[in-house]
């Protein structure tokens, strides 16, 4: 994989990934941090709590971590926490013929989300991506930061002024856009900020504007070159998903602020969590008909036609599971997809759903928790029937 050289990488201010030259410094440090033995530990369970350490002194590149770490850690997560991992659609990357592009995705867990598509990559002999990810992650550890930059962590700068947050996006775009037609990486980016906490995928247009910043072509050739590709995760139980619930309904009534560490526990509660079935799909690109269809919007309408194309194809992508349409049924009443599961199934699912909320202190409302926790997992089918009424309407306005 191409490597960014110090001249360019010191233009875009300190958010490029690590060189090889870097990531080897950085290891050093890591294999002699005590931190290294906690982490070995937790991810590695079955070896030896030196096992991390020993390995990390066998690195030398970024390629080499992600093969001798990084597709390891994931192997024992999917080995320990999913009934299956499945996923289609490289052949959306394989018809690219080595162009490089921008992966889309939906956003349901801080690490695995990422983490799922580089595996994925390296087990099919593909280059891995650039992966942008929000710099809160990094600013309560310096060992974290490191595990990060040395995993390609293109720094995306959140919780400044309105000024630095336009100079930073326009860095930003300028970096994903100089990757991907230089032919240099890919780049993976959630399509919101922060993780989708009520099951809905939903596209930020910020996202999409910031993106074309860096564009000095026509708004058509500014998208097309980028090369986007959505991609869709789907979890049959949700990463986090009672703390999601918690953290929207105390949104309800107050600003939301995390603590300290917070967002660690919800990475290392996201690997260690049952799963059950997780598919991960690759959709089409974006095509050149798309785009040029937004550009004859104006305004902000353009990123927002744009924006509903990268939505329904990250929702076909999506796979529904039987926790999707128990959960469906459970909250608008009936059994329109019963079809799908069975009484065990929906005892089964019930009972996970009480246990959850036990983790969750007391005083919070448990009818309105549950009724939360219940949306996250029925609102991706709920999308889907949005999109297949949109179509339904089109086809029938086409055909009159």
């Amino acid at each position: 994989m191409a490597e960014i050289d110090n001249e360019n990488k010191a233009s875009y201010g300190g958010i490029a990934p690590y060189t090889d030259e870097e990531t080897a410094a950085a290891i050093a440090t890591l294999a002699r941090s005590p931190y290294t033995f906690l982490i070995s530990k937790y991810i590695f369970p079955k070896e030896r709590i030196n096992y991390l350490a020993k390995t990390l002194k066998e690195v030398k590149t970024a390629d080499d971590f992600q093969e001798m770490v990084m597709s390891k850690a994931v192997a024992w997560v999917i080995e320990n926490t999913c009934d299956s991992f499945t996923f289609d659609g490289l052949e959306n990357i394989g018809a690219q013929e080595g162009r490089k592009y921008v992966a889309m995705s939906n956003h349901r867990d801080i690490v695995l989300d990422p983490a799922f598509t580089q595996y994925v990559m390296l087990r099919n002999s593909l280059p891995p991506t650039d992966i942008a990810v929000g710099d809160n992650l990094i600013k309560d550890s310096k060992i974290v930061e490191m595990l990060l930059r040395c995993n390609r962590m293109v720094t995306v700068v959140r919780g400044v002024s309105a000024r630095e947050l336009y100079l930073t996006s326009k860095n930003l775009s300028r970096y994903i856009r100089d990757a991907v037609t230089s032919g240099r990486s890919s780049i993976w980016i959630a399509q919101r900020q922060g993780r989708s906490k009520d099951g809905l995928d939903i596209t930020e247009q910020g996202l999409l504007k910031m993106l074309d910043m860096s564009g000095t072509k026509s708004f058509t050739d500014n998208f097309e070159e980028l090369n986007i590709i959505p991609l869709s995760v789907s979890y049959e139980y949700e990463p986090c998903d009672v703390l999601k619930a918690r953290e929207i309904l105390i949104s309800r009534s107050k600003k939301y602020v995390k603590k300290k560490g917070e967002d660690m526990i919800s990475i290392l509660t996201g690997i260690r969590q049952k799963k059950g079935h997780v598919h991960l799909h690759f959709g089409a690109p974006l095509t050149r008909e798309e785009i040029d269809e937004a550009s004859r919007w104006t305004g902000n309408d353009r990123y927002q036609q744009i924006r509903h194309v990268v939505n329904r194809r990250i929702s076909d992508g999506y796979r529904l599971w039987k926790t999707n349409y128990i959960a469906y049924d459970l909250v608008y009443g009936g059994r329109k997809y019963a079809d799908n599961y069975n009484e065990a199934d929906v005892a089964a699912f019930k009972r996970y759903m009480e246990k959850s909320l036990r983790k969750v202190e007391r005083r919070l409302d448990r009818t309105a928790l549950r009724e939360i926790f219940l949306r996250i997992y029925s609102n991706p089918v709920l999308l889907k029937e949005q999109f297949a009424a949109e179509r339904l309407e089109k086809a029938s306005a086409e055909a009159k």
